[in-house]
């Protein structure tokens, strides 16, 4: 961890998703499935609390891949296209203890900057495969009570937002929101809500960093690097830096962290991390496809594993 990078903080709000939007985004005629049923997800490195020599280590991530595997295949066959997806990207799924996955959304309000390429509903993007991938390995592979049936798209004003620790936005470099909209994610961010933002590169930084100026308008962006708790959480995660594959839409791009912390304090509580020049739900949509390799996918995984986990226990 070391450093500043570009600037301060923002904020942001809007209307309120409809579940009609959400519903135009969702593939047509295929099921989901979770990404255990197509994906071995490997321990990386060195895991927590292991005593284990490196071979015995291997042969539990097997057993581990393997039952995890068995399950979510047996998960998976129980929800075609209309059963499986009409829980996914709701605003009104009851608050009943588990962690939900929340995407953050926007339908109204103004850039920032001006943004670099037209999106105004990008945050929809890896909608909703991405999602249900990657609760699917959380519930299988951590002890977080884990919601691995539904989901939530929640405006950046919905009061429902504040009964959920963790939320994530895709695409910040297309959000627009209001000004009612930024003061509810500042409230929601210093009350200790834990924003994940991902899915931006290049140019894009420019509406980022000013709509997030609008909701924090001190914070400073801290560069994270892999000696960071957030990539030792769950998964003991090496390196961080190893370019995106070539058939990534950002191939070739370095993937580079941040950290927005409370009182500008690195030693405090982080209130926000920042994924820029890479897409962590690209490798969660397309796990086990056989398009991107199997070691960028494990990869993207843990380290989305330990945002999660993160925000769950800090």
């Amino acid at each position: 961890m070391a450093g500043t990078r570009r600037g301060r903080a923002a904020g942001a709000t809007g209307e309120r998703a409809t579940r009609q939007q959400v519903e135009r985004a969702r593939p047509a005629g295929r099921w989901w499935n979770t990404a255990a049923s197509r994906v071995k997800i490997e321990h990386g490195g060195e895991p927590r609390k292991s005593g284990h020599s490196v071979t015995t280590r291997r042969v539990l991530a097997a057993v581990l891949a393997l039952a995890l595997l068995a399950g979510a295949t047996a998960a998976s066959a129980q929800f075609g296209f209309f059963r499986g997806y009409r829980l996914w990207g709701r605003a009104d799924l009851p608050y009943d203890g588990r962690l939900h996955f929340v995407r953050l959304c926007w339908t109204g309000g103004t850039y920032g900057t001006r943004p670099q390429g037209m999106g105004v509903n990008f945050w929809l993007h890896e909608f909703p495969d991405a999602e249900a991938n990657m609760m699917s390995v959380v519930g299988e592979y951590t002890a977080a009570d884990a919601r691995t049936d539904g989901s939530l798209a929640l405006a950046l004003d919905d009061p429902e937002l504040f009964k959920h620790p963790i939320a994530m936005m895709w695409e910040p470099g297309f959000w627009i929101m209001t000004d009612a909209q930024a003061a509810s994610l500042r409230a929601y961010m210093l009350k200790g809500g834990f924003v994940i933002f991902n899915d931006f590169e290049t140019r894009q930084w420019e509406n980022f960093e000013a709509q997030l100026r609008r909701v924090l308008p001190d914070a400073q962006l801290m560069t994270l690097d892999a000696g960071h708790p957030i990539f030792n959480v769950f998964f003991r995660i090496g390196k961080i830096d190893t370019p995106n594959p070539y058939n990534h839409h950002l191939r070739g791009r370095t993937p580079e962290y941040f950290g927005v912390f409370e009182d500008n304090d690195p030693n405090g509580r982080m209130m926000a991390v920042v994924a820029y020049n890479t897409n962590l739900g690209e490798y969660w949509w397309l796990a086990g496809r056989g398009l991107l390799p199997i070691e960028a996918e494990n990869t993207g995984f843990q380290i989305g594993v330990n945002f999660m986990l993160y925000g769950l226990t800090h």
